[in-house]
């Protein structure tokens, strides 16, 4: 019997042109883009397709077009697949929301709102700082962990064996990867971001999305989810999971992302089969070098999605 995980892409995913080709062949796509677009009060489906890419890549546009693609494809999954189970959605960080959405823990236009407004607060807060991320290839975390505190940098993203993120100011970025590469690092790739994501850089961010998700609905989750903050499941009771989901995503903008913990915690728990939704095939490649026999598939445009439903027997 197999487990389903379904996992929801995140910030770095968003390419110009995504969902074109979903919303020319689908009725549902296109509806769905028509909901958001309503929901926001501008055109995002134009950015997403048309961009310029400066403008989609601006973190107030890409979080919310990330979270949007990642829907429909969910909701396309969904529509040809009717048989679809899953039984725990995980999302690597602003694609927690979407995570949280899918489970029923969010409304659908509530969650895009409040992600596009995440999206603004960290653009603040980039602007705010002169901050950056990069990704270290080829240290083991004990390493990237002594480097980080030597050069006074967080460990923003524990994506996969052999892939560790770091974020905080410029300088000692650059301090950091000196000593990266001291200590062995194979490689360290300067990622396209406008800042210090998941450092202190962004406490700005992270006190004006508290007050935002005050004013957000939240319910139980219908089936589990995994949250970034601890890499494990939320709770299942009304109160202490609206507690528990607020805490841990105002947390999250500061916090490490705990990627390969939480796929690991999923692999133990007899998960075997994976569906990356959304721009990109990132979190594919992450589960790779976790575990190379759990089976990946993806949906992020037409065939991606014909492949899937194909492999899935539907």
């Amino acid at each position: 019997m197999n487990k389903t995980a379904l996992l929801f892409a995140g910030q770095g995913a968003q390419t110009v042109g995504m969902g074109r080709d979903l919303a020319e062949k689908f009725p549902a796509a296109r509806a769905w883009l028509d909901r958001a677009n309503a929901a926001l009060g501008y055109d995002l489906a134009a950015i997403c397709f048309n961009g310029p890419e400066a403008e989609l890549t601006r973190t107030e546009n890409a979080q919310p077009a990330i979270f949007l693609m990642s829907w429909v494809a969910f909701q396309l999954l969904k529509e040809r697949v009717t048989a679809l189970k899953f039984d725990v959605t995980a999302g690597l960080s602003l694609g927690e929301f979407t995570a949280l959405v899918a489970a029923g823990a969010m409304r659908f236009e509530d969650g895009l709102r409040v992600v596009r407004l995440r999206g603004c607060f960290m653009q603040e807060a980039c602007e705010a700082t002169r901050g950056g991320m990069t990704a270290i290839i080829g240290l083991d975390e004990a390493l990237a962990r002594e480097i980080c505190a030597e050069a006074g940098v967080e460990l923003a993203n524990l994506n996969c064996p052999g892939q560790i993120v770091i974020s905080g100011q410029l300088e000692k970025i650059a301090k950091a990867v000196e000593l990266a590469k001291g200590k062995g690092a194979k490689r360290a790739i300067p990622l396209p971001v406008a800042g210090a994501y998941h450092s202190p850089l962004m406490a700005t961010a992270k006190v004006k999305l508290k007050a935002e998700l005050e004013k957000v609905l939240l319910f139980p989750p219908t089936v589990t989810v995994i949250s970034n903050v601890t890499a494990r499941p939320y709770d299942t009771v009304e109160i202490s999971s609206r507690t528990e989901m607020s805490i841990n995503l105002v947390e999250q903008v500061t916090s490490s992302v705990r990627w390969e913990e939480s796929m690991r915690y999923l692999l133990a728990q007899g998960f075997t089969r994976f569906i990356e939704l959304g721009p990109g095939t990132a979190l594919s490649g992450f589960m790779k070098r976790i575990d190379k026999n759990a089976r990946m598939f993806n949906v992020g445009d037409v065939p991606s999605l014909e492949e899937t439903v194909k492999a899935m027997g539907a």
